[in-house]
């Protein structure tokens, strides 16, 4: 065949674009070379020290704490301690070790702040950090998956079809040794090396950006030499980037109720790890549980559901301190009934916003309003807040609040 100029050039240019693509792949491959083999440039995470640079999301003091250089979580109640900043692109190394059999703890990557809807845990990507687990589903030696809403891309498919990578070799150590991590995070991939090798790898993942979190999952886990080297932006769609923190405060420790007055309540309001139960039976002459402190404007959250029978309006109340009666089981203020029905059905854990702004009120359950900028009669300028009593057993979790700049 007679190979005119015009085909000559698209062949060249064709050659040349293979050549191109390959380069940039091999490129990219001898990235990653480097990046797992890298040893400088890295920054200290946890100092040794105390708990500096860190944010406990939903656990109480003995949840997490500093021993010999340690950072130690005992496990209760279920939750996330998390960095105080996002990280976008980054090189990841940490120790770990468990100490008892069995026991099961995590690391999360771009993490959102807050609890997802009724688990103790964020949306993000989870390494695993767990012993003894071997099933062909999932192992103790550095799975990686999607939690709560994130999504990502196993590089070799799961047996079952799920958005969990595995590991390809098993190189955890057994309980009571310790396990070196090195995580690589870039542009929505991430390898993980188990003990100087990688052995799983995932793409595509969303968010690509957010915080770094330790799980408590039950049990005591110990983390050290926890550092990080940041790499170059890759300019990540809003979409793909996890929530900011919005000065979101916990006011439930998961272990007792401090913070909470809990005279008359005993063995009615109780702390059942990271979900507060109540059996609707409290016989004290003021049956919601009140906080000790009080609040300006705000801006509440907090997860529920009933766990029996519901009762015949299912919106939680709150009150405002010096009210001797409550406020009926359809109010979320006294003379403020919501326009609408947005619960879930029984046993389906809901999530309500409050805001409360001066003599304004708005509340959005399960991300719709059904009080919108309600006028509130009678308002003390600072308020206690009430979990509400309406004879009925129900579940409360995730409980935050961030109070608001008054203008008044």
């Amino acid at each position: 065949m007679r190979i005119t100029n015009g085909r000559r050039r698209a062949l060249m240019l064709t050659l040349a674009g293979t050549l191109l693509t390959a380069a940039a792949a091999y490129g990219q491959g001898d990235q990653w070379e480097r990046w797992m083999a890298v040893e400088d440039g890295f920054v200290e995470m946890f100092n040794g020290e105390d708990l500096d640079g860190w944010v406990n999301v939903n656990g109480a003091e003995s949840t997490y704490f500093v021993r010999d250089g340690m950072v130690v979580t005992s496990g209760q109640p279920h939750g996330v301690l998390r960095s105080d900043r996002h990280y976008e692109n980054f090189i990841l190394e940490l120790e770990y070790r468990h100490i008892q059999e069995r026991g099961n703890a995590g690391l999360f990557i771009w993490s959102d702040p807050l609890p997802a809807v009724g688990v103790p845990f964020t949306r993000s990507i989870e390494i695993q950090i767990i012993d003894g687990h071997e099933t062909e589903n999932y192992t103790s030696h550095g799975d990686v998956f999607s939690i709560h809403g994130s999504t990502l891309k196993p590089k070799h498919p799961h047996p079952n079809g799920w958005a969990r990578a595995l590991p390809t070799e098993r190189r955890a150590n057994p309980t009571g040794e310790w396990n070196h991590y090195r995580v690589i995070a870039y542009d929505g991939n991430i390898k993980l090396a188990v003990n100087g090798k990688i052995v799983s790898e995932a793409n595509s993942a969303s968010p690509r950006k957010g915080y770094i979190c330790l799980e408590a999952e039950g049990a005591e886990t110990h983390f050290r030499n926890i550092k990080i080297r940041e790499l170059p932006s890759t300019e990540p769609r809003p979409e793909d980037i996890a929530d900011e923190a919005k000065g979101f405060r916990n006011l439930y420790n998961g272990v007792d109720l401090a913070g909470w007055v809990n005279a008359g309540h005993e063995g009615h309001w109780k702390p059942n790890g990271w979900v507060l139960a109540y059996d609707g039976k409290s016989d004290a002459d003021d049956a919601n549980l009140w906080t000790e402190e009080t609040f300006g404007d705000f801006v509440l959250i907090y997860d529920w559901r009933w766990t029996g029978d519901a009762a015949e309006h299912t919106y939680p109340a709150i009150l405002h301190s010096g009210q001797s009666r409550p406020a009926r089981a359809e109010q979320v203020w006294p003379g403020v009934t919501p326009d609408a029905h947005a619960d879930h059905a029984v046993g389906e854990w809901n999530r309500s916003i409050i805001t409360r702004n001066g003599d304004r009120l708005s509340v959005v359950v399960n991300g719709r309003t059904v009080v919108d900028d309600a006028a509130i009669n009678d308002v003390p300028e600072r308020i206690r807040l009430a979990l509400p009593h309406h004879g009925q057993t129900v579940d409360f979790a995730n409980i935050y609040v961030r109070e608001l700049n008054s203008e008044r």
